[in-house]
C-alpha cells in the first residue's frame, strides 16, 4: 500500500504527536462483548481530545483472534464506526491504528480486514517470533507494510525473548512504509537504541517516535535525544504516546501532552516541577499496571479505572483468571486520592450519559 494512501490530515496528526490510547475491550459480566460500552469508550477518546485510537493491542486483548472467540472483525469493526462517527459530529479527524499479531499470513488477513475496515496503520507485535532471527522479523514486516502503513513496536522484550538490537532498528528505519515506532521496552538503554537509530537512518522526519513505556512518559516526552550522525549533531524527540495508561485519565494526558509540546517549542528549560509530575504518574502507573506483580493485573487494573467512572460495565477479560493482584485494589484507591489531578473523574461525569446513549 503506497504511503499516498493516508490523508494528509492524518499524517500531520501522527507527525506532530498525540494522543493515542491502546483501547481496552469491553465485555460484560459473562464475558461477552458488549458493542454499546465499545462504542462508549471511543467517544470518550474522541471527546477527550485523543488524535488516534489504537484497537486490537495487549490491552484490547490478543485473544480477540482465537477460534471461538473470533472478536477480532467485530471489534474492530465496532470501534472504527464510533470512532468516525464521534469525529465527523466534532469536525475532528481521529486517526486509527490496528494491532496486528501471529504468523505471517495470520498477521497479513489482519491487516487487510485492518484496511478494508478503514484503519490507517496496523501497530506489528512481534512475539509470535519469539527465539526467531531478526531477519525473520524484518521479512514478517515487510510482508505486512504491503497491505498497511506500519507502526513498529518494541515491546517489553521478555515478551520476545530477548532484546531487539540496535541494527534490527536501523533496518527498519530504512523499510518503506513505516511510519511511527511504538518505544515500549521499558529500557533507557534500548530506547536510546531506538532514537540513535532513526537519527542514523536520516529519517526524523519520516518515522515518527511514540513512547510505549508507560513508567516513563514524561521523561520520554520532555528529553531531546541527541546524536552525533557524520560530524553532525542531531536532535530526536519522541512526539507522543500510543499507551495503555491513556486508556483512562485520557483527558488529562491530552492537557499534558499538549503543555509539553507548548514547552518543546519554546525552548525554554524544562520546569523541575515536570519531573515531578513524571514520578507521581509512574506510581500512579505502577498501581493501574501491577508492575510489581510484572504486570500481570495490568488490564484488570486499567478496566477498573473505567468501570468506576462507568466507562466500562466491570473489569472482565477473556481469561478468566486475569484479575486484580492481591493489594492492588487498595494501591489503586491510594494512587487516585493522592493525585486527583491526574485523573478525569468530572470530565467523565459531565458526558457519560450522551457517550453511553445509543
Amino acid at each position: 500500500m503506497p504511503d499516498s494512501s493516508i490523508s494528509p490530515a492524518v499524517r500531520e496528526i501522527i507527525r506532530r504527536g498525540t494522543v493515542i490510547p491502546a483501547a481496552p475491550l469491553a465485555l460484560n459480566a459473562a464475558r461477552r462483548f458488549d458493542e454499546r460500552y465499545q462504542r462508549a469508550l471511543m467517544r470518550y477518546y474522541v471527546d477527550a481530545g485523543a488524535g488516534a485510537v489504537a484497537v486490537g493491542m495487549h490491552f484490547t486483548q490478543f485473544e480477540i483472534r482465537l477460534p471461538g472467540i473470533d472478536l477480532f472483525h467485530p471489534v474492530l469493526k465496532t470501534s472504527a464506526e464510533a470512532i468516525d462517527a464521534q469525529a465527523s459530529a466534532r469536525g475532528r479527524t481521529v486517526a486509527k491504528i490496528a494491532g496486528i499479531a501471529g504468523s505471517t499470513p495470520d498477521a497479513i488477513a489482519q491487516a487487510e480486514t485492518a484496511r478494508d475496515l478503514g484503519y490507517d496503520y496496523g501497530i506489528v507485535a512481534v512475539a509470535n517470533f519469539k527465539g526467531c532471527l531478526e531477519q525473520q522479523m524484518l521479512h514478517h514486516l515487510r510482508e505486512i507494510s504491503q497491505v498497511i502503513p506500519l507502526f513498529g513496536f518494541y515491546i517489553i522484550f521478555a515478551d520476545i525473548g530477548m532484546p531487539l538490537t540496535f541494527s534490527f532498528w536501523r533496518e527498519l528505519a530504512e523499510m518503506d512504509n513505516v511510519h511511527g515506532i511504538k518505544i515500549a521496552p521499558f529500557n533507557r538503554y534500548y530506547t536510546i537504541d531506538v532514537c540513535r537509530a532513526i537519527a542514523e537512518a536520516g529519517k526524523e522526519d519520516a518515522i515518527t517516535l511514540y513512547t510505549g513505556n508507560d513508567d516513563s512518559i514524561i521523561h520520554d516526552l520532555i528529553t531531546p535525544f541527541r546524536f552525533q550522525v557524520n560530524g553532525e549533531h542531531k536532535t530526536i524527540r519522541i512526539r507522543g504516546g500510543l499507551l495503555g495508561q491513556w486508556a483512562c485519565w485520557t483527558r488529562r494526558a491530552v492537557e499534558m501532552l499538549d503543555d509539553i509540546h507548548r514547552l518543546v517549542e519554546t525552548g525554554d528549560p524544562i520546569p523541575a516541577e515536570w519531573l515531578t509530575r513524571a514520578a507521581e504518574l509512574t506510581d500512579a502507573n505502577g498501581a493501574l499496571f501491577d508492575a510489581i506483580n510484572h504486570f500481570d493485573g495490568s488490564i484488570p487494573g486499567v478496566n477498573e479505572v473505567l468501570r468506576r467512572q462507568g466507562l466500562l460495565p466491570g473489569i472482565e477479560t477473556l481469561k478468566p483468571k486475569e484479575v486484580l493482584s492481591p493489594g492492588q485494589l487498595e494501591d489503586i484507591d491510594r494512587v487516585c486520592a493522592a493525585y486527583p489531578h491526574l485523573t478525569d473523574d468530572d470530565f467523565v461525569r459531565e458526558n457519560l450519559d450522551q457517550w453511553l446513549d445509543d
